[in-house]
């Protein structure tokens, strides 16, 4: 399987632009995951819940669903004592997606979520390249065996994190995808800039299908993130995966200011910005990707948006911009979910 012959790239060349599923963990967390547990073990104890997830986003419009393996390296996982059971916990994420996608009336991709391991690379940690390699070739084995179509490697904030991840994608023979969290002033956490995501891994294997941004901070923020992307390379298919408005704290719970008619509307500016990948993170409801499959459907094409326009539409930055320099102290999130 090559970048040029994979379902992802042939359902591309089909539509054009294709609408990515919601949130993962927002949305378990409102049918009752507590916070702290992990999501992937929900695969074998209520699995019902989780193809209630992906069937929804189905019925939504989505045209990719991500499966419920965020976590699902030893990595994550032996956080809740389930390291031995990496291969059965993320095959069983990607059959039931599968299952969901196979039932569709269109053709669906299922992409096998992979998340940072959450521990940092050599010298600043413990982490070694062949130990994180290996990592995410336990992981991707088992999303494969269960039917995942391409290895769907997001929210990062390493190039090195990236690059590990890639090469196990060709060891296991996945297309591969991935996606940075521009999330410290505008750069992800170990600094790296929206417009250098190109180049981070495109040399491993026959590079990525498609690179982009995910998670983040506001809606806003991460459409600036795309400019910069879509910029750097006008000719790159870019993903773009916005949390759903700003994340705001209502006492211990984090709440966010996306309405559906926002979304739709980040939708609207994401594709003028020029991504060809559009879906919701963080707090993206199925109300929410509702809205953006008929702003997608009925899209009447737009000059590309300034800064100024996004924030006039979506609302106010959150951060600096990746080109305004270095802000006041960057926040540590590794281990942040959807």
């Amino acid at each position: 399987m090559t970048a040029s012959t994979n379902p992802l790239s042939d359902l591309l060349a089909e539509k054009g632009v294709l609408l990515a599923d919601g949130a993962t963990g927002t949305n378990l967390f409102a049918v009752g995951l507590e916070a702290g547990d992990a999501p992937e073990l929900w695969n074998e104890t209520q699995p019902e819940k989780i193809t209630k997830l992906h069937q929804d986003f189905v019925d939504a419009g989505a045209d990719i669903i991500l499966t419920n393996s965020f976590g699902g390296t030893s990595h994550r996982l032996k956080l809740h004592h389930a390291q031995d059971r990496v291969f059965e916990l993320n095959k069983k994420a990607a059959e039931i997606a599968r299952a969901v996608a196979e039932k569709a009336p269109r053709k669906v991709i299922v992409a096998g979520s992979v998340g940072p391991t959450g521990e940092l690379f050599e010298p600043m940690g413990s982490l070694t390249h062949d130990a994180a390699v290996a990592a995410f070739v336990a992981q991707m084995e088992g999303l494969k065996a269960g039917g995942a179509d391409v290895a769907w490697i997001e929210t990062m904030s390493s190039a090195e994190e990236i690059r590990a991840a890639a090469e196990a994608a060709v060891k296991v023979g996945l297309p591969y995808t991935y996606t940075g969290s521009f999330d410290t002033a505008g750069k992800t956490m170990m600094g790296l800039p929206p417009k250098e995501i190109h180049g981070v891994a495109g040399d491993i294997g026959d590079g990525p299908v498609a690179v982009g941004a995910n998670c983040g901070v506001g809606a806003s923020d991460i459409l600036s993130s795309l400019l910069d992307m879509t910029e750097a390379d006008p000719n790159a298919t870019v993903i773009v995966k916005g949390n759903c408005g700003i994340p705001e704290y209502r006492g211990a719970e984090i709440y966010y200011s996306g309405t559906p008619p926002l979304m739709a509307d980040y939708a609207r500016l994401a594709r003028d910005a020029g991504a060809r990948i559009i879906g919701g993170c963080c707090g993206t409801s199925c109300n929410h990707l509702a809205a953006m499959r008929q702003a997608l459907d009925s899209y009447t094409p737009g000059p590309r948006p300034t800064i100024e326009t996004i924030v006039e539409r979506i609302g106010p930055m959150r951060n600096k911009t990746a080109s305004e320099g270095p802000a006041e102290g960057s926040r540590e999130r590794r281990g942040r979910r959807r």
